[in-house]
């Protein structure tokens, strides 16, 4: 429905045909993959075979380019969650689980981890929130403790994505003041995985628990402290692809609303011809274009300096996320009680835009860190 992005290198561009092909030759498998509380093999090895989670380690450990580009990131989240939410999200978190790992890990541990995680060997995961804790990450009562050549690892975290899957968690944890990050394999004793959760649109989801787990002092990823600056590296390099995935899903949503409304008449007259309906569907595609504008603009920003660009990439992600839920309320109404049909693609996408304004920074959380910066800017 769209033309070209803008100007978009050569590379971006193909990029984007990759991640096209790639997301049709799955198109038949979504709807069951989408639906599903596990990893599907059958995504996990087409992704795996595609190449594209190098895009997620850099070059020195197999992956596809020197540092991590937000922009590519993005342009391909965007072809993925148009078809699949399921291959989206296993995209996006080889990155936003194993960011960190590039940026402080210990040589031996990023030998170890980030080859695999590149070629989807291993499933990575980050986990923050805890049952008691979402955004005030500071809260966390997870701890961490140092007993000779190993750190000790004592907590719950909640809502993680993977958890269950994944081989690999990055943990932030808490030693009195100080915030740091921490590798914890899957496989460490200690470690165990609860599902008490499902969300309305179903994902690979789970609490880790962590019962005294030992992993060796190499597995602090940077230096003791740095758990937030870390932290805020990878949410600076992966927040905008939210932004590019939430316009994949609306543009998805507009494309089934637009061919029910022309392969469709009432009253002698095609929908898209009907009423109300011409004006909803302009608006849809509208406010699209606008988030894409946005959220390259954004991306593009951020590929160059991802800390110096955040504000933009917050704002990329709150501007797509609502469109996407707007879009797609609107193309459940144009399409009238087939908007309503379980299975069918557009409920599967109007679930699946609802979580998008919560995860990785709610649109209100994101509003107030805008709003204070505005103030600072301007004031």
């Amino acid at each position: 429905m769209s033309d070209a992005l803008f100007d978009l290198p050569e590379r971006y561009r193909t990029l984007q045909a990759e991640a096209r092909e790639l997301a049709e030759s799955l198109r038949e498998r979504a709807a069951e993959a989408d639906e599903r509380d596990d990893v599907d093999p059958h995504m996990r090895a087409a992704l795996a075979k595609s190449g594209l989670v190098g895009l997620m380690v850099p070059a020195r450990f197999g992956g596809r380019a020197e540092l991590v580009d937000s922009l590519a990131v993005t342009a391909v989240r965007e072809q993925l969650a148009a078809v699949s939410a399921h291959l989206d999200s296993l995209f996006a978190m080889q990155g936003i689980g194993g960011y960190a790992l590039g940026v402080g890990a210990a040589p031996a541990v990023q030998e170890r981890w980030l080859g695999p995680i590149g070629r989807l060997d291993a499933i990575a995961a980050l986990g923050l929130t805890e049952p008691d804790v979402g955004s005030d990450l500071r809260a966390i009562t997870t701890t961490l403790t140092r007993d000779g050549d190993e750190l000790v690892v004592d907590g719950r975290k909640s809502f993680i994505t993977n958890a269950g899957d994944a081989d690999v968690y990055t943990v932030l944890a808490r030693a009195g003041d100080e915030y740091s990050l921490v590798l914890v394999p899957a496989d460490t004793p200690g470690v165990a995985v609860e599902r008490p959760h499902q969300i309305i649109a179903p994902h690979v989801l789970g609490d880790v628990v962590l019962d005294r787990v030992r992993v060796p002092a190499d597995h602090l990823v940077g230096a003791a402290g740095e758990g937030f600056a870390l932290m805020l590296a990878t949410l600076a390099t992966f927040r905008v692809s939210v932004a590019g995935a939430a316009v994949g899903l609306a543009e998805a949503a507009l494309r089934e609303a637009v061919r029910h409304t022309t392969g469709r008449s009432q009253f002698g007259t095609p929908l898209a011809r009907l009423g109300p309906v011409p004006a909803l569907l302009a608006t849809c595609w509208t406010e699209i274009e606008m988030a894409r504008a946005l959220t390259y603009r954004a991306a593009a920003a951020a590929a160059r300096d991802p800390r110096a660009s955040l504000h933009l990439s917050s704002m990329a992600k709150v501007g797509a996320t609502e469109t996407a839920g707007r879009v797609v309320d609107r193309c459940v109404q144009v399409m009238g009680r087939f908007g309503l049909v379980r299975g069918s693609v557009i409920e599967r996408l109007y679930r699946e835009a609802r979580p998008m304004r919560i995860y990785e920074g709610s649109t209100e959380v994101l509003l107030d860190a805008l709003a204070k910066q505005l103030v600072k800017r301007f004031s």
